[in-house]
């Protein structure tokens, strides 16, 4: 029976959403999260009783324990003196707790089944101040099966420090008479506790620094594999402790996660698919109520209105797009997901449809939708800046078609953000824009529109006498719908 105590837990968190994130700890968790300075990052404190419940957040891209935090760390003018203060501080850290946590967790994995990365393009990391696109190169190829050795072996593993071979000071005095060295006695029946292979990542912020990453991550983990006596890694590593430096913040965890909560609901990935946290920030921004329709024209792999239909399932999901693969590619993470479902013995059926069609003469009736919530495209990595001043009006005003007066809602990703304020203010009022979250998507700034519709009735405003609606995609209005159900068509 494990001993509850309570700890820190940190979170990485789409940039922009860390209030979003907060308010779920908070309704899921009971736990006042914190919101970092460096952006995208949120800290609670959680009994470890609670850790299972941590994994069931649906706006967290990776998990961390928190060793210790330093809000103003005294780091000293020269290169050297910083990374030999760096190197001292691995032996002075409380890890006890922080270890205990990370067994446990261990053991939650197994319960929960061995974990398989999923099938999808090796995403390019990016070096940058969040560490929640933690996947450098070097994480995406870690063997599937690591963790499950892990589990299968974690009693045999050397969780103490051992006795320097750099003659470096004796054990922390809040190890020596750790449990987890008990339990190695008892149970491990092997000669010696196995030796523990790990990595330190460090993510650093801030020009004021007379280091590298590099160099933090390098010296501080020499230290650790002096003081504990563990194996360094890169790849295949059981444990990832992780050096986070902002300014004169820095904190000290180490990962529960070892691969981004944001890949849960996509297997089948397209070029541009969007983390699941960043859906459920922006399905969060748009308050789903029971019996809402939601639309996603542009739906892509079907990310947001999936990951709607998991967490808001009172209400309807349709997802569309004009692009066979992409209508294909969502077809099958809906089914793996009901799949999925199945085999956990919960309902497998979801509130959610998938229907190919025009986006710019949408097989909906007037005033039918509550809700329209999608991805845009930027015309940086799919299409072009030109294509979406030929798009985004067009499109724009097919939504406030179909969207409810009065009542209904818009929530849209984009980078084009000149493009897109344009092509509002020539909507002759029929979308009011509302509020705005800006956010880091794949290292471009872009932002999340929340519009209200107004009451405005569609096909009376100025613009509709000079603007007669053109065709945007194709011209022969076709629609081919996959799944169950029976669209009406434009009267």
């Amino acid at each position: 029976s494990w001993l509850v105590i309570t700890v820190t837990i940190g979170a990485t968190v789409p940039t922009g959403f860390e209030n979003t994130a907060a308010e779920e700890v908070q309704e899921k968790i009971g736990a006042d999260a914190t919101i970092s300075k460096d952006r995208g990052r949120i800290y609670f404190q959680i009994t470890t009783d609670k850790l299972s419940q941590v994994h069931n957040l649906r706006s967290v891209d990776n998990l961390f324990v928190v060793v210790e935090e330093y809000d103003n760390y005294q780091f000293k003018d020269s290169k050297e003196e910083t990374l030999e203060d760096l190197q001292k501080l691995a032996s002075k850290l409380p890890w006890t707790n922080a270890l205990k946590v990370w067994k446990l967790n261990t053991s939650l994995k197994k319960k929960r089944g061995p974990h398989r990365r999923p099938q999808g393009p090796k995403g390019k990391g990016r070096r940058g101040r969040n560490f929640q696109d933690r996947g450098k190169a070097n994480k995406d190829v870690v063997e599937t099966d690591t963790m499950e050795t892990v589990t299968a072996e974690i009693e045999k593993l050397q969780l103490e420090p051992q006795a320097p071979t750099t003659g470096q000071g004796g054990g922390s005095p809040d190890l020596e008479n750790s449990p987890l060295g008990e339990q190695q006695e008892v149970e491990g029946q092997e000669p010696g506790p196995k030796a523990l292979k790990f990595r330190v990542t460090c993510s650093r912020a801030g020009d004021k620094h007379s280091f590298s990453s590099n160099e933090a991550a390098r010296d501080f983990g020499g230290a650790v594999q002096d003081f504990f006596q563990w194996k360094a890694d890169m790849t295949k590593f059981d444990i990832e402790v992780l050096l986070n430096i902002h300014n004169v913040e820095v904190v000290i965890g180490i990962a529960l996660t070892e691969e981004s909560l944001h890949r849960r609901n996509i297997t089948h990935f397209g070029p541009t698919t969007l983390r699941s946290t960043l859906c459920y920030g922006m399905l969060r921004l748009s308050k789903p109520q029971s019996s809402d329709v939601i639309l996603d024209p542009m739906c892509g792999t079907g990310a947001i209105p999936l990951e709607g239909a998991i967490e808001w399932q009172q209400a309807f999901y349709l997802a569309g797009d004009n692009n066979d693969m992409a209508v294909s590619r969502t077809v099958n993470n809906i089914c793996h997901i009901q799949k999925k479902r199945l085999d956990k013995s919960s309902t497998p059926g979801l509130p959610i449809d998938t229907v190919q069609w025009d986006l710019c003469h949408l097989p909906m009736r007037t005033n039918s939708v509550d809700i329209i919530i999608t991805d845009m495209p930027f015309g940086k990595r799919m299409g072009s800046r030109k294509k979406n001043w030929d798009l985004y009006p067009p499109c724009l005003r097919e939504m406030a078609r179909v969207s409810r007066p009065g009542s209904g809602k818009a929530v849209i990703l984009t980078q084009d953000k000149k493009c897109f304020q344009k092509a509002i203010s020539r909507m002759g009022g029929l979308w009011r824009k509302h509020h705005t979250v800006w956010v880091n998507v794949g290292g471009l700034h872009a932002g999340v529109f929340l519009l209200k519709r107004t009451a405005g009735i569609f096909g009376q405003t100025p613009e509709d006498v000079r603007e007669p609606l053109e065709d945007c995609i194709n011209n022969d209005n076709s629609v081919s719908v996959v799944g169950t159900l029976s669209l009406h068509q434009r009267g």
